[in-house]
Order: C-alpha cells, then sequence, then structure tokens
C-alpha cells in the first residue's frame, strides 16, 4: 500500500508534464483519496476485496457533474408563466414538480434541494414531491440520489404543518429540562424527527442549533439555542445528532463557528462576534469539539458572520468597501480550524447565500466560488429559479465555476476530494424510503406523522420546560370556577389556545375573556380588566426573525410583522399600569425568550417562562400542535408543577 501510494503521489507530481490531459488532476484527487480513505478502513480491519468494494462506489465525475453535485437548491416558489416577472415577485407555492426545473436537476446533475413550508401542504403531496424529485436525479447521468433537506428545528422554526407533524417546543424548551432529565428530550425529539421526515422522503435536518446564546439581544438565535452553558449546548446537541442518525436521519450542526454572541441578524447584515480565540475555543466552538469527539455530523453549516479573531484577513465587496471575511467564506476559518484543528471530515455546507450577509457584498458567482474555494461542499441556494426566465442562471452559474476551476480558483484536487465526500455521505445514509410504492409511503407517513405516541412526548416536554420565574414557593393554584379570568395575549390564535386549553382540563367550567393585542380595537381594555379577578398576560421577544418565517423571500412581509410586533408591543406596555393600578391578580407569561422577564417580571405576582408561542392551525385542537398551551393551562390550574429551569441568565429586576 505503501510503494503504491508513493507511485501515485510520483505520477501526479509529474502531471505538469501532460497539460493536455486536462482529467489527471482528477485521476490523482481520486486515487489519493481513496488510497487515504483505503489505508483509514484497514485499520478498522475490513479485507482488501471489501476496500476495493468501497472505492469502486465513488462514480467518476466530470468537472461539472461534480460542482452540480455541489449546489443544492431552493424551489420554494415557481412561478411557470411564460411573461417575465420581476425578480424576487414569484410567490406562487411549488407543491409539484414542473417538466423544465426535473430537467435542470437531470441535466446538472444536481445534488441537494432545500425545502420550505410553502412546498409542504399533506402527506400525499409531500410524498409524491419528493418522489418526483428523486425520479429526477435518478434520470441524470450520474443517478446519485438528492439530499432533500429541511429546517425542523421545533420551536420557532419548523417548516412541517404543526397540525400534521410533530414540531415541540424547541431548543431552550429541552435546555430548561436539563437539571431534571439530563439530555432524555433531546434523545426523544431527534427520534421523532427522524421517525417523522424519513417516510415523508426528506433525508437531511438542518438541525441542531450547536449556537451558545450569550446574547440576551440576540435577534435571530436566542430560544433556537439549548442554553448559554457550552456545556449544556454540547450535551444535548450531541444526543440530538446521535438519536437522529442513528435511525438514518442526516443531522447538520448548526451555525459554525457560533452565532449566539451576535446582535445582528445575517439575513440583514454581516454580524460580527469579538470574542478573542481563547473565549471562542471555550464558548463558541466547544459544543463541535464535544461532538466530534463522540459522533460524526453528516453535516456542518457554517455562519455568514466575521470572527477577526479566527481570521482578520479582508475582501473588496461589490460595493469597493474592504472588510473582514466571513465564516462562509474563510479558507482559515473553514479549513484551518474546522477541517484540521477540530478534525472534521463530514460535509461542510453553506447557509443560505441569498442572505444580506452574504448577497449584498458579493455577486451571486462570486459568493459560492470564495465559499468553494475556502472549503465549503456544499453552497446553499446559490440562484434564484423562480421563473423561466431564470433557469439559464443555473447553467451560467456552473459555467464560471468551471472556469473557477481551470484557473485553480477552486482546486481540482479539493474539487474532487469535495465530491468524494458528498457521495460518501450519499452511500452511507439511505436517501430513498424503504417504500416501493407512493400509497406503501403514504401509509408509513401517515402512521408516523403525529402519532399519539409522538404527540405524547411533545406534550411531556411541554409539560416538563415550563419555568416558574416567580414566587420562589411551589405553585398556588390560581383559579377557580368562581372567578372572572381576562387572557390578554399577542394575537387572537394564541388567546383561542390557552382558553381553549384551560376550558378543556379544567374540571369545572371557567369564565374567561380574551383581548388581542392585535385586535382593531382595544377600547374596551380598560373595562374587561376592572371585572377581573384574574389577568393572564403573555407577550413575546423579540419580534419574528426571517429564519422562523422562511428567508429572504420574505422580506417584504417582514415589514409587517415589525408594524404588528410594534403595535403589540406598545399596546401591551400601555396595559401593564392599568393592571397594577387596578391591584388586578396578575400572571405573567413569557412565551419566547425570556430575557423580557426582567422587563415585565416586576408587574405580576407570578411569572412563567414557556420558551414557545407557536399554535397550530387550528389552535383549539388538543393534542394537534398546541402542547405549549395544553402544559401551560395545567400549570395555571395547579394541576402540574413547573419543574423546569430558566437555561439562560435574566438580568435582575423587581422581581
Amino acid at each position: 500500500m505503501a510503494i503504491l501510494r508513493i507511485g501515485v503521489n510520483k505520477l501526479c507530481q509529474a502531471s505538469f508534464l501532460l497539460p493536455l490531459l486536462t482529467t489527471i488532476a482528477t485521476v490523482c484527487a481520486l486515487l489519493s483519496s481513496n488510497l487515504l480513505a483505503n489505508t483509514m478502513v484497514n485499520k478498522q480491519g475490513l479485507n482488501n476485496s471489501q476496500q476495493s468494494l468501497a472505492a469502486a462506489k465513488i462514480p467518476p465525475a466530470s468537472i461539472k457533474q461534480m460542482l452540480g453535485q455541489k449546489l443544492m437548491l431552493d424551489l420554494r416558489y415557481y412561478c411557470p408563466s411564460v411573461k417575465p416577472q420581476a425578480k424576487g415577485s414569484c410567490k406562487t407555492a411549488m407543491t409539484t414538480l414542473p417538466a423544465e426545473l426535473a430537467q435542470l436537476i437531470r441535466d446538472y446533475d444536481i445534488g441537494g434541494i432545500i425545502l420550505f413550508a410553502e412546498n409542504l401542504a399533506d402527506v400525499e403531496q409531500i410524498v409524491r414531491l419528493n418522489r418526483d424529485l428523486q425520479q429526477a436525479a435518478a434520470e441524470s447521468k450520474l443517478k446519485q440520489p438528492l439530499f432533500i433537506a429541511i429546517d425542523q428545528e421545533g420551536g420557532r422554526v419548523a417548516r412541517l404543518p404543526r397540525a400534521l407533524a410533530t414540531s415541540f417546543s424547541g431548543n431552550m424548551a429541552i435546555g430548561a429540562t436539563y437539571p431534571q432529565q439530563g439530555t432524555y428530550f433531546a434523545s426523544e425529539v431527534g427520534k421523532v424527527f427522524a421517525a417523522e421526515l424519513l417516510p415523508l422522503g426528506i433525508n437531511v435536518n438542518f438541525a441542531p442549533t450547536v449556537d451558545v446564546n450569550v446574547n440576551p439581544d440576540n435577534p435571530v438565535i436566542n430560544v433556537r439555542a439549548f442554553s448559554e452553558s457550552p456545556q449544556q449546548v454540547a450535551e444535548l446537541g450531541a444526543a440530538m445528532t446521535e438519536a437522529m442518525q442513528q435511525q438514518g436521519m442526516i443531522a447538520a450542526l448548526k451555525h459554525f463557528p457560533g452565532h449566539g454572541d451576535t446582535s445582528v441578524d445575517s439575513h440583514f447584515g454581516l454580524p460580527v462576534v469579538k470574542h478573542d480565540a481563547k473565549q471562542i475555543r471555550k464558548v463558541d466552538l466547544y459544543p463541535y469539539k464535544h461532538i466530534f469527539q463522540q459522533h460524526s455530523p453528516g453535516m456542518v453549516m457554517t455562519a455568514h458572520i466575521q470572527f477577526p479573531a479566527l481570521d482578520n484577513s479582508t475582501f473588496v465587496a461589490k460595493s469597493g468597501e474592504e472588510m473582514i471575511k466571513p465564516a462562509t467564506l474563510s479558507r482559515k476559518i473553514l479549513h484551518d480550524v474546522l477541517r484540521q484543528e477540530l478534525a472534521y471530515q463530514g460535509v461542510i455546507v453553506t447557509d443560505a447565500l441569498d442572505m444580506a450577509g452574504i448577497s449584498q457584498f458579493f455577486s451571486q458567482s462570486e459568493a459560492v466560488i470564495q465559499t468553494f474555494a475556502a472549503g465549503a461542499d456544499i453552497a446553499l441556494m446559490p440562484v434564484k429559479l423562480q421563473q423561466p426566465a431564470e433557469l439559464t442562471a443555473l447553467g451560467a452559474l456552473l459555467d464560471e465555476l468551471s472556469q473557477a476551476v481551470s484557473k485553480n480558483v477552486i482546486p481540482q484536487a479539493e474539487l474532487t476530494a469535495s465530491y468524494q465526500r458528498i457521495i460518501r455521505l450519499k452511500q452511507q445514509y439511505p436517501l430513498l424510503p424503504k417504500a416501493n410504492s407512493i400509497s406503501e409511503q403514504v401509509q408509513q407517513a401517515l402512521k408516523a406523522l403525529g402519532s399519539p405516541e409522538h404527540r405524547a412526548t411533545e406534550l411531556a416536554l411541554a409539560q416538563a420546560a415550563i419555568s416558574q420565574v416567580k414566587p420562589a414557593t411551589a405553585n398556588p393554584k390560581l383559579l377557580n370556577k368562581k372567578q372572572n379570568i381576562l387572557v390578554i395575549m399577542p394575537d387572537q390564535a394564541k388567546a383561542a389556545a390557552l382558553k381553549a386549553s384551560l376550558h378543556h382540563y379544567s374540571p369545572t367550567a371557567l369564565k374567561i375573556e380574551t383581548l388581542s393585542l392585535l385586535q382593531p380595537d382595544i377600547s374596551r381594555a380598560a373595562e374587561k380588566i376592572a371585572v377581573a379577578d384574574v389577568v393572564i398576560s403573555g407577550f413575546i421577544s423579540p419580534m419574528q426573525s426571517l429564519a422562523e418565517i422562511g428567508g429572504m423571500d420574505d422580506m417584504a412581509n417582514i415589514r409587517n410583522v415589525s408594524a404588528a410586533y410594534q403595535r403589540q408591543k406598545s399596546r401591551f406596555e400601555a396595559l401593564l399600569p392599568q393592571i397594577t393600578a387596578a391591584k388586578k391578580t396578575h400572571v405573567y407569561i413569557s412565551l419566547r425568550a425570556p430575557y423580557d422577564i426582567s422587563e415585565y417580571g416586576h408587574t405580576a405576582e407570578w411569572v412563567l417562562a414557556t420558551y414557545a408561542y407557536n399554535t397550530a392551525e387550528d389552535p383549539t385542537n388538543m393534542a394537534g400542535g398546541n402542547a405549549s398551551y395544553q402544559a401551560l393551562a395545567q400549570v395555571l390550574l395547579g394541576q402540574i408543577n413547573a419543574v423546569g429551569q430558566l437555561p439562560v441568565t435574566v438580568k435582575p429586576s423587581s422581581l
């Protein structure tokens, strides 16, 4: 083996003598990589025939075919009209695969697709769409199955309809259970994600988020993180990763090197983390190091964030401004830190390249070229393909990438090694469903999604997570049938969810009035407060981010979300003094990030944190995606204790 390796190396070093043989570098990289792989396999005790079989599985590919495997496309919207529309104006959800998009997958040997909520309507539709996507890939020359990915984190970020699939309360809720339950719920949630996604034909979950949320003002991570403790994040992230991957679901840790101390959403701009190198390794990188030592996560997702302590080299943006490289484009971070220092051997995928943290500084093709040169294996959402007039952009991108390879901007040996990593990951996991027919697959998915067992776990997590911040004593029983209860919530769906849950769990009839902070007229608020015996108020902060809504295609909608949030906030803050002045018993519920307790907790006698605020399509449906409100109702009725513990520090206030 050593003699053969020396011979291959000499041949490759002499390849400059054969300039006309353009494939020599590809062959050399393929041979060298396979020799290295076989050497590593041999240490595990496999025989030579098994080694040869493993090496033979990597299909030879042209430059463009390898590049096609490195692209993961977003097909969220597609408008088939022949009349060109303004770029970004298409809002027709792609729920069936158009022939022209199937052709692109076939012709360019595309490696992966990411799905959004708009692509996911019901079980049969999802199954058909994913089977059609895989059929298109099977008809390509390489015939490699697709990575079909989704952001199904739970809590704030869940793409499947909540009434259909089990979505859970999210990572910070899991973190709140850690002191009593350890990694139990992280494992259970990971198992359910895999059990429900795989029958649908989804084989990559962009989860878990292993950011360490040490910044209370973080607008995009906050409750998407397990905790502010690197150790807890590491343990919980490892448990969820292991649970998903043991069942055949590829996990993707995110967002490397860490998004936990940012005050800018990378959808809107380019955040910077000013930690020194020691703190980065102690906090941000710790979960990755811990998880890599125990498991082999299939993917790691990069962050569009500047880390000057890791790489202070600069680039010139398309505006002419000189700026520090973000991690997604940094070879020092992706290669030197992730590959060499942390010894990660899996697939590196970028965060969405249409996010402003990249797109406002680079052209479309330049962003992909630079991230490949930095060491990323897969470019996520590299080009918009939302109408027929835009479809030629994919071929143009691949032409530019090919030119970058020919100019050695993307070294051909590294391209080949990256291609091999992708193919090996595809071979390691069952990317295609086991079912032979659509009907069989649909039945398998229907049996798994939102099953009674999974819904029971969803409710158990919500119950175990609720944290009582005030008072410090045991839970009082506040509610009884003789009281008038006023529920104030950010919107009508949340008010309806809590009201329905209170009625469902209360052994006696309750008198409940509701008030939505978004209803057109709240002039009767003072009157409702005056006649109430108990006021239960809930608020969410910070406002929704583009990550939970979807992505950059929602930029226009985020303005409406922002306006609604400001209206909710101003109305809520105007009502709090009225509740206090009326001397009403007041329960305050932090529905999202618990940091707002330091701002509002002093107004209430009882303060709870749920870490989750989402409702299902029908907010009154029990065991149908409203678990956080069901658990909250049980706590308010004194039927269960709030046993969760805050996994982050809330600044002291006059609690």
